[in-house]
């Protein structure tokens, strides 16, 4: 088992992306697209002839190499055509950088460095049946939401333009969030444009009758899974439903033709609440943080 460390201008990205492509992991997060937009900069961990890979997006701050976990990124981890002992990864990992912070997904399984997993929870709704069906299992407070949309006249307009759903998330989720930066924005907008073209991504928006924008999702599509990347409604106007009537509309569209809808996860209680409510299930990843650099550098990295 050779595990090699290669600078991204030295990866054979063909075998690379038909390896994410063809694992047992496989999610849209990893493709080498994907991440030359998403990351500062990004190396890879790679098995053999690339039987099994591991992205490592790093920054370097005060001259020093360290591991981040980037926005618009919501699981990474490794990547295997087949079983294999993902430790290995880790302790490759471990002996390259002093600090590493970053989200595995949920098919990686470790064991080695208990001290350096965090338990973390995201959630994701079984679809391949009838609407009815999954309806008949939304919580009492999400049907009334439903009613109230159907009130308040709300509109669904697939295919919005990614600038409005940014505009939206900015002056709602983004003033509460003020570690995201306009190069972040300018990223995510160049990422939904790109996935939009190579038709692996959607956006679903929701106006209400004055034609004022209050609801807004862009969607991963991947194989069998949908995934809510990022979503925002109009904190000032939330008594109409459109949160809900905004998930209810994807589910609709697409309970036919994938069989799971990831709502992007969170171990936030009430956001992991919203998620459940609509018939969600939990499932668990791992977290890496691990902060081995000398003390008076410590608190660079809190």
């Amino acid at each position: 088992m050779l595990i090699k460390y290669i600078q991204r201008e030295h990866l054979d990205e063909e075998k690379y992306n038909d390896c994410v492509e063809n694992s047992l992991q496989s999610n849209s997060y990893a493709f080498s697209w994907y991440l030359d937009i998403v990351c500062d900069n990004w190396d890879v961990l790679v098995l053999d002839n690339y039987e099994a890979v591991m992205p490592i997006p790093w920054r370097k701050k005060y001259g020093i190499k360290y591991v981040y976990p980037p926005l618009w990124v919501l699981q990474l981890g490794v990547y295997s055509n087949e079983a294999i002992d993902e430790n290995e990864f880790l302790i490759h990992l471990f002996s390259k950088f002093k600090f590493v912070e970053l989200r595995m997904n949920t098919h990686n399984n470790f064991e080695l460095y208990p001290e350096f997993l965090q338990l973390k929870q995201c959630q994701k709704l079984v679809l391949n049946t009838t609407y009815s069906s999954i309806l008949s299992k939304y919580r009492k407070d999400r049907k009334k939401d439903l009613q109230k949309a159907a009130t308040a006249d709300l509109i669904e307009k697939w295919n919005d333009h990614p600038s409005n759903l940014i505009e939206l998330f900015k002056n709602n989720i983004g003033k509460r969030t003020p570690n995201i930066k306009e190069n972040d924005y300018q990223n995510l907008e160049k990422l939904m444009a790109i996935c939009i073209e190579k038709k692996v991504g959607e956006i679903l928006a929701v106006y209400d009758k004055k034609n004022k924008l209050v609801a807004s999702v862009f969607l991963l599509k991947h194989k069998n899974s949908i995934t809510k990347l990022i979503s925002s409604t109009h904190l000032k106007d939330r008594k109409n439903g459109a949160n809900t009537f905004l998930i209810d509309r994807v589910i609709f569209k697409y309970h036919k033709d994938f069989s799971v809808f990831n709502f992007g996860g969170s171990s936030i209680k009430s956001v992991a609440s919203f998620s459940k409510s609509f018939g969600a299930e939990t499932e668990k990843y791992h977290q890496l943080k691990m902060n081995k650099l000398p003390k008076f550098l410590q608190l660079f990295k809190k």
